[in-house]
């Protein structure tokens, strides 16, 4: 095939999760029931952190910056795949698919730097609970916000200018329910060197250093339980922190789980099932997470939900 300007002609053709036409109903029930409860559970824990003067803290700033990004984040792939499925069609054009890829890096890096964030945050309210409030002020929690987001607005765009470097022919099958930057790499028509590089060395630097972060932060908090004689202490440290480590146990997990997979079973379609997790499953499992083990969120959701309930 006679590869065209990728700039005005280039479409592409997502495979999705499979080409039953009878799966077709069923995946997408599945995956709207999967959005609507994503956008539902952290637009709510949005609404209790806003709501509730209880919870300006820190901790609940970076969590409803969290909901905030793993709304954007599946916002990214799943309305799309959606309408395909809807429509039994399989296009997406160039700059579409550009923009996934941009959106989709942006809002998975800066959901992987704050959840680095709230570990150092909880890091601070437990080894130095004296200086917890002048440590972590308002300027601060803004600063780390936005470093999050420049990094990762910068890292994206960076990709970008390098994918569009590259040549495709109109029509490229991708093997995937939406524009993965590892899947366009492999079916460019052009070398991409250069892209796979940067990928390579992004990608361990957006792993190491927030992963680095995380496990300092945890190495400190424990050290500092060991310290710890009265078993009401130890029990209010688990409780503070067992949201969190339950969260990055399943993003990592996930993440790591995909990548390992697919990297030995080499199987495009097992690649995108195990995707499913990180893209879907994981932004909608962390407000229940937050919700059921965290008093003051359910306590808030709690009252809000009764107070809706009372309204004639």
């Amino acid at each position: 095939m006679e590869e065209e300007n990728h700039t005005v002609l280039s479409q592409f053709l997502l495979l999705g999760l499979s080409e039953d036409p009878e799966l077709q109903p069923v995946l997408f029930g599945l995956f709207l029931s999967m959005y609507l409860v994503t956008v539902l559970g952290n637009l709510l824990i949005l609404l209790a952190v806003s709501s509730d003067s209880h919870l300006h803290t820190p901790m609940y700033f970076f969590l409803s910056n969290l909901s905030f990004v793993d709304i954007c984040f599946t916002s990214t792939t799943i309305p799309k795949m959606l309408v395909n499925l809807y429509s039994r069609s399989k296009d997406i054009s160039y700059l579409e698919c550009l923009s996934q890829v941009y959106f989709f890096l942006m809002f998975l890096g800066v959901d992987n730097f704050l959840l680095t964030t709230m570990a150092f945050d909880r890091f601070v309210a437990i080894c130095h609970p004296l200086n917890y409030t002048v440590i972590m002020n308002p300027r601060l929690c803004v600063l780390l916000v936005l470093m999050c987001w420049l990094i990762m607005f910068w890292i994206s765009l960076i990709h970008i200018l390098l994918l569009n470097r590259l040549t495709f022919s109109s029509g490229t099958e991708i093997p995937h329910f939406f524009c993965e930057l590892a899947q366009l790499l492999k079916v460019a028509g052009s070398d991409a060197l250069a892209n796979n590089i940067f990928t390579y060395v992004a990608t361990a630097l957006l792993c190491v250093i927030p992963m680095t972060g995380i496990l300092f932060s945890y190495s400190q908090i424990v050290s500092s339980l060991m310290r710890m004689s009265s078993i009401e202490s130890k029990y209010k440290v688990f409780s503070t922190c067992g949201s969190h480590l339950c969260v990055v146990s399943l993003f990592y997990g996930t993440g790591l789980g995909v990548y390992l997979g697919s990297s030995v079973t080499h199987s495009s379609q097992s690649s995108s099932i195990a995707s499913v997790m990180y893209t879907v499953v994981t932004p909608m499992l962390n407000p229940f997470i937050y919700s059921l083990r965290n008093k003051d969120v359910k306590g808030t959701l709690g009252r809000l939900l009764s107070r809706a309930a009372s309204c004639p």
